[in-house]
């Protein structure tokens, strides 16, 4: 049975008795809030003793914070003792699984990305699919937490995932052979006299291993003959705000990288670079894409804002929120709930908005895709709004592939020549509104 904190789980009265001692403590003599309490304490009480079978009153709890939590927006979540470790673990270290970044959408659950290298993009699972069943059991209305931990587990062994791709007609199967999934962020190699630097996600050795590679990109190309570097955001989630602040500060020597505004004084504050850009100047394109969210999104206003480099791809996702994760007591469990929204140097929350690139380079199978593959943070039901005003968006002339032309990475492709000077690959130009 789960114990959580000041709450105390027992026969009949425990909960209500615990819940009352913080009420008291915390509301002082806010009636209302204690008719509330008096509510949520009746049904359940009602659920734990008439419902048609026996029901633990620790998951009933577990489910009621993670209802509470999980209807402020969609980045709001609870996490039990065991889902808290696994966050850890994902944010620190490896584990057992599949290899997939996923949120929960209408009951289902959307594969946000597949991470390099691992069982699920080897498959070839892609940005936009649902998982509607696990190992043959249906999972919608499952909260997303659940269905993680069932899809990780011991490396070797199989799990099969029923996918809904929309331009399928029917959903498929694919079993994949769990791995252990080590948590590299940071991949890099020469492209002739480019550096290419890929980033899939700010986890605790990002800002390390972007050192690294800088290091090692220099050595291998010879640093005065580097024309520039090409920093890959496309497809990257995000992940811990400390971790986007120092990638930011590495290509800056001065001048505020993000601000953050939240409803306590705590939760505002301003971050500034410091001296000393780890590629000394030289020219920087950053790609970015639909599927750049949160610290990308950081990492990439603070560059554009500076004119540090120049952003090419499509639009970002828009998240233009901070989560933060606070422990419960002695429960081992956690709230990562929405403290702040942060702003980019020139004072721009991108929340629902999402960051125009500076050059807008299609890859050339995006205007194939329906709204649903599509979606953004604005899609996102529960989403905060945003309240600044912004002017109405023109029409934005994006560059696409010539028909007929067949590229491995046309963006990719497109940065290149632009870093070298060079007439850029064959291309047309097409307004399309963002």
């Amino acid at each position: 049975m789960k114990r959580l904190g000041w709450v105390l789980i027992g026969a009949g009265i425990g909960f209500a008795a615990a819940f009352g001692i913080f009420v008291a403590a915390q509301a002082g003599n806010n009636a209302g809030v204690y008719r509330q309490f008096d509510l949520f304490s009746e049904a359940f009480e009602t659920v734990r003793t008439k419902y048609v079978r026996p029901v633990d009153e620790g998951e009933l709890i577990d489910a009621a914070i993670e209802g509470m939590v999980s209807s402020l927006d969609p980045h709001s979540s609870y996490f039990t003792a065991k889902e808290y470790a696994d966050f850890q673990v994902s944010a620190t270290g490896k584990f057992g699984g599949v290899g997939i970044e996923v949120s929960a959408e209408d009951g289902l659950i959307k594969v946000v990305s597949p991470i390099d290298d691992t069982p699920a993009a080897k498959a070839g699972l892609k940005p936009g699919d649902f998982i509607a069943a696990i190992d043959g059991a249906s999972i919608q209305g499952e909260p997303l937490d659940k269905a993680i931990d069932k899809m990780r587990g011991t490396p070797g062994t199989k799990v099969t995932l029923t996918i809904l791709r929309t331009s399928e007609k029917k959903p498929f199967d694919v079993t994949l052979t769990r791995a252990v999934i080590r948590v590299e962020r940071v991949k890099w190699h020469a492209e002739g006299d480019v550096g290419y630097i890929r980033l899939t996600g700010f986890n605790d050795e990002t800002d390390t291993d972007l050192e690294k590679a800088v290091r090692g990109l220099k050595k291998k190309i010879g640093e005065n003959k580097i024309k520039g570097y090409i920093l890959d955001l496309r497809n990257n989630p995000g992940g811990l705000f400390d971790k986007a602040v120092e990638v930011s500060d590495d290509f800056l020597d001065a001048g505020e990288i993000v601000s953050t505004r939240g409803r306590l004084p705590e939760e505002t504050l301003r971050v500034n670079a410091h001296k000393g850009d780890i590629i000394g100047g030289k020219k920087l394109v950053v790609l970015i894409n639909g599927g750049s969210a949160s610290s990308s999104e950081i990492v990439a206003g603070a560059l554009q804002d500076h004119k540090r480099a120049v952003l090419m791809g499509m639009k970002s996702f828009g998240k233009g929120s901070v989560q933060t994760v606070l422990p419960l007591g002695q429960s081992g469990g956690a709230l990562k709930i929405t403290t702040a929204r942060y702003f980019t140097p020139s004072g721009r929350s991108i929340q629902a908005e999402g960051i125009t690139p500076n050059i807008a380079v299609a890859q050339g199978d995006e205007f194939a895709l329906n709204k649903l593959e599509r979606q953004s943070e604005a899609d996102l039901p529960g989403h905060l709004v945003n309240d600044a005003k912004t002017a109405k968006k023109k029409a934005v002339a994006v560059i696409r592939p010539a028909p007929g032309k067949k590229y491995d990475d046309f963006q990719l492709a497109y940065a290149l020549d632009y870093l070298r000077g060079a007439k850029t690959v064959e291309a047309v130009e097409k307004a399309e509104t963002e």
